[in-house]
C-alpha cells in the first residue's frame, strides 16, 4: 500500500486573523526528533492551511529533524508545513505512529531538494510504501505503542534532568 491510499493533503485555507499564537504551527515552532510544539512567536498576515484534531503535521523543511505533531485541537499552519488528513480505514494513533517512523522520514529525504534547507517532494512522499494491518490490529498496536511511549516520557514528568536521574 502506498501512503496515497489512506490519506491526502490539507489544501483548505484559514485567515490567520482567526488564529492564535498556541493554534498557528509553522516549522519554528515544531520540535525535532517528533517532540511536538510550542507556542509560536508570532502570526503572519494572510492564510494558512486549516488543519483540524487528530491530523498529522510533518515540517517539510530539513525532514532530518522529524518534526511531526498530531493535532490536539484545530487551526492553521504554514505552507512549509505538510498536513495530512487519514481516510476511515487508518486508526488515527496509528496513523501518528506510521508516520514517524524513520523509514517514512528517509523515504522524505530520498526525494527531497536543495542542499542547504531540503524541501521534500509532495507527490513522491506520498509514494512511501508500507504494510497496513486490520483496523483492529492497528488499534492494538497503537495502544501497545501509547504504552511504551508514556513509560518512557514518565521519568520526564518528575526529574528535571532524566540523566541524572538514572545514576
Amino acid at each position: 500500500m502506498e501512503l496515497k491510499d489512506i490519506c491526502q493533503y490539507v489544501s483548505d485555507r484559514v485567515a490567520t486573523t482567526s488564529l492564535s499564537t498556541s493554534n498557528y504551527i509553522s516549522t519554528e515552532n515544531m520540535l525535532p526528533n517528533k517532540g511536538g510544539v510550542v507556542i509560536a512567536n508570532g502570526l503572519p498576515v494572510g492564510n494558512a492551511v486549516a488543519f483540524a484534531k487528530d491530523d498529522v503535521l510533518v515540517s517539510n523543511i530539513r525532514p532530518y529533524f522529524k518534526k511531526i505533531w498530531q493535532a490536539n485541537k484545530n487551526g492553521g499552519c504554514s505552507a512549509d508545513v505538510l498536513c495530512f488528513r487519514k481516510n476511515e480505514n487508518v486508526d488515527n494513533k496509528y496513523f501518528y505512529y506510521l508516520l514517524s517512523q524513520q523509514s517514512f522520514f528517509d523515504h522524505m529525504m530520498l526525494g527531497s531538494k536543495g542542499c542547504k534547507m531540503p524541501r521534500g517532494d509532495k507527490k513522491q512522499i506520498m509514494n512511501w510504501s508500507f504494510d497496513l494491518p486490520s483496523l483492529e490490529e492497528q488499534k492494538r498496536i497503537a495502544d501497545i505503542l501509547s504504552s511504551l511511549v508514556v513509560l518512557y516520557t514518565l521519568p520526564q514528568l518528575y526529574c528535571i534532568n532524566p540523566v541524572s536521574c538514572l545514576k
